[in-house]
């Protein structure tokens, strides 16, 4: 079974990387949350390696560091999530933020993340949140960063931006969309400076 790899970076998408290995080219598949971090190509580069072998395939998933690959291989024991699903949570939220979002039981945040609904979130939580604390995969909260403390947060940039004039309901999606993007921990002003720009289509 495969656990690390370094090699040559030939190309990347927004989903996997070629790795040449040896004169091998090694298709990986890697969180776009981490894509962006990567070298360019012809640059040297090391990956953790998780192997999920099927009975007609056998595919490797990347990761940076061995806790995102950790967190992945936590995330896979959960019942109805597998590894495409996984890698699709992580590629719509950093490893921080998801770690820190279930060991606050932060519900709200986590079905904002595309393919998760609530029911998969509160399983999440339920079967994730002991492993991780155990793991040490998340910081300790900091002043502001509980799920009360972003609630209010929202709601003082949701009635900043009706003051402003906007309409609710473009007002909400650009808010959700600022929260997406913007990692955390994140602030009133970052949040709300994220919204005015997604708001003015710059």
């Amino acid at each position: 079974m495969i656990a690390r790899i370094q090699g040559i970076l030939l190309e990347k998408s927004l989903s996997s990387v070629t790795l040449d290995v040896g004169g091998v080219g090694y298709r990986v598949f890697v969180p776009l949350t981490a894509i962006y971090d990567l070298p360019e190509a012809g640059e040297n580069l090391v990956l953790h390696i998780h192997t999920h072998v099927r009975e007609d395939a056998i595919q490797l998933f990347g990761f940076p560091d061995p806790a995102q690959r950790g967190l992945f291989q936590m995330m896979i024991a959960v019942t109805g999530i597998g590894p495409r699903l996984a890698m699709n949570i992580l590629s719509g939220i950093t490893p921080e933020e998801l770690a820190a979002a279930i060991t606050r039981g932060d519900l709200a945040r986590l079905v904002r993340i595309p393919g998760v609904g609530r029911k998969m979130a509160e399983r999440m939580v339920l079967e994730l949140k002991d492993r991780i604390l155990k793991a040490g995969l998340t910081p300790a909260a900091g002043p502001g960063e509980t799920p009360q403390g972003v609630a209010v947060m929202e709601e003082d940039v949701l009635s900043a931006l009706l003051n402003l004039g906007y309409k609710e309901t473009s007002a909400k999606s650009a808010l959700d969309k600022a929260a997406r993007e913007i990692p955390a921990p994140t602030t009133l002003d970052g949040l709300l400076k994220g919204a005015l720009k997604i708001l003015s289509g710059s």
